[in-house]
């Protein structure tokens, strides 16, 4: 089972409509296009599922706790966490501060449940992680898991609607129905922020925080609208994720890409291979081409691609997963222009592959992924480029286009020689004297 296949799926559609509007996301977002979103704390020892390992019965608690006398982040290097992040290309990154076991990754005046109390690491490990990816140029993030399995105050209070029937029983997430005890669920909100309050006072101004876990209660439950109040006081200028109930400032599909984009800034996060934390026999990584098509595709719709890396308990990635975050990053250095700083390309159907377009849309560029036998073809798109060229090399290719019908556009044939074609994915530039526009109409009958 992979780390959050039991997670209840999350809707980008339905997250988008329960998203407040921000005030003002903060620009450098929708501009970073890549982050990496670490999963790092005690389930790397025995290299089980984060957290729900122990909440499915997949292993006792005990067990699952056991591992902390063996969590020593004896090789934790956060400056080489950050070069081989920014060697990836990602322009920003995200730690699990807090999983929903509980275990903080910092020092914690609100509980003995961290690293740097119960495990041989004994310090704080998210301070250097900020620093480092700040010397680096990166943007620093923390995950803050709402839901807390450990702690004996959040499991008393049930939600108006119970959404996910499947974890009803579920003793770590949930009281029995006639053991509900608000007085309790008050004190684990209180814990609650005051560790959230450590976070952004300790280590701010952060970048961005990613909430997770929320789906166990309902917003008034998690008193989100007050979160958020508290948030844009301590951290007024970082950006927030959509899993704070309506609060947010985007969405947050994962694992598989939203066949429709959804409505506003969004990030799709992806694991490398199959799980998110550190498991050694999940040697099921993704290629570097697969890597490099879904991450056209997620900036081709609009979004930002979170690729998730779990390292061991010692704090090294392994070499399986550093080989395809520099092997991603050496195509995005290639094809830089494609990428930064674009927006959104064509909507589906007009071109077999992603693309997306200069700011003020006189450039487009296409992402082949396949291998074309002899031309790629272009539908639907006003207007006739003045030239076509190869991203990387700048080789001009030719290209002719058959006549427009009325306000139909016609279809443009770009001739493409074997000898330019990148063994990841090829990018081509279009570039047209006026901003294209583009026909979505069913044409003449």
């Amino acid at each position: 089972m992979s780390s959050r296949e039991s997670r209840p799926p999350v809707s980008a559609d339905a997250e988008s409509q329960e998203r407040t509007q921000p005030v003002a996301l903060q620009p450098w977002f929708q501009e970073a296009k890549l982050g990496i979103f670490v999963h790092w704390g005690i389930y790397s020892v025995e290299g089980v599922s984060e957290s729900w390992s122990f909440f499915l019965g997949d292993i006792p608690y005990d067990r699952y706790m056991a591992q902390t006398s063996g969590f020593t982040a004896s090789r934790y290097d956060p400056e080489s966490w950050a070069e081989l992040f920014a060697s990836a290309g990602a322009r920003y990154a995200v730690l699990t501060a807090r999983h929903h076991d509980g275990v903080a990754l910092f020092d914690t005046a609100a509980s003995d449940l961290s690293v740097v109390k119960q495990t041989p690491a004994g310090r704080d490990l998210v301070g250097p992680y900020v620093d480092a990816m700040r010397a680096q140029g990166l943007r620093a993030g923390l995950y803050f898991s709402l839901s807390d399995w450990s702690h004996p105050d959040y499991p008393t209070v049930l939600p108006q609607v119970l959404a996910h029937q499947q974890y009803a029983n579920n003793r770590f997430a949930y009281p029995a129905p006639g053991d509900q005890n608000p007085e309790a669920w008050q004190r684990y909100l209180a814990f609650n922020r005051a560790q959230l309050n450590e976070v952004c006072t300790h280590y701010g101004p952060l970048d961005l925080l990613w909430f997770d876990g929320e789906w166990e209660r309902d917003t008034e439950q998690w008193q989100a609208a007050a979160v958020r109040a508290e948030l844009d006081r301590l951290q007024p200028t970082a950006v927030l994720n959509g899993r704070l109930r309506g609060h947010g400032d985007y969405s947050t599909p994962e694992q598989g890409l939203p066949m429709d984009a959804p409505d506003g800034p969004w990030e799709l996060c992806l694991t490398l291979n199959d799980s998110w934390g550190w498991q050694p026999q999940d040697d099921n990584h993704k290629s570097v081409r697969q890597l490099v098509r879904v991450f056209a595709q997620v900036i081709g719709k609009g979004g930002n691609l979170l690729l998730g890396v779990g390292p061991r308990e010692d704090g090294t990635v392994s070499p399986e997963q550093a080989e395809r975050l520099r092997g991603l990053g050496e195509w995005i250095r290639r094809h830089e222009e494609a990428i930064y700083p674009t927006g959104r390309g064509l909507p589906e159907g007009h071109f077999y592959g992603a693309s997306t377009l200069s700011p003020d849309r006189r450039t487009l560029y296409l992402f082949a992924f396949d291998r074309p036998v002899d031309t790629i073809e272009l539908r639907g798109v006003r207007g006739t480029p003045q030239r076509v060229s190869v991203v990387g090399s700048h080789r001009e290719l030719t290209f002719r286009a058959t006549p427009s019908l009325d306000e139909v556009p016609g279809l443009l044939y770009i001739d493409v020689p074997e000898d330019c074609l990148d063994p990841q994915t090829t990018v081509f530039r279009l570039d047209y004297d006026e901003p294209i526009g583009i026909y979505r109409g069913a044409g003449r009958e």
